[in-house]
């Protein structure tokens, strides 16, 4: 693996300890590494990236007959803005198509214009407000769905 490329694959049992560093660098109420354990126990798809075989980016999907519902979507903090998230989200999308899903939903903040963009950059559509879905702050979550047709 050259210095810069990046490696996806399917997140393992071993991965969730460097996963759940990443989830309480990013988010105000992260996921427990027992909470990734569970997740990985039910219909789930969890990605992850590596690179130089450290993992620097995670994303998880519930999958439930033909539709997937992201859960988490995190890049190391140092690796932002390195195009690492829409590759990955890009690679979920591909695998969740090939296990037949073709609805996939989530929920952002409304005021992660970022990840916004990238959302709709991938094909991603504003479908409504679920109003003080977030705390830590407090604050709206706009629901998005991506037709994977």
């Amino acid at each position: 693996m050259s210095e810069n490329q990046l490696y996806l694959r399917n997140m393992q049992e071993q991965d969730i300890p460097a996963v759940a560093s990443i989830e309480r660098a990013v988010f105000s109420r992260p996921w427990t590494e027992q909470a990734f354990c569970e997740a990985m126990q039910q219909d789930t798809l969890f990605i992850v990236v590596l690179k130089e075989n450290t993992i620097v980016g995670y994303c998880g999907m519930y999958c439930s007959f033909e539709e997937g519902e992201i859960t988490n979507v995190a890049v190391a903090p140092k690796e932002q803005g390195r195009g690492i998230g829409g590759e990955m989200m890009e690679f979920l999308l591909r695998q969740a198509k090939q296990r037949g899903i073709t609805r996939v939903v989530l929920e952002v903040r409304i005021s992660n214009d970022h990840a916004i963009r990238l959302y709709e950059n991938l094909g991603f559509r504003n479908c409504g407000i679920r109003k003080n879905f977030y705390d830590l702050p407090r604050e709206d979550g706009m629901v998005m769905v991506f037709d994977n047709e």
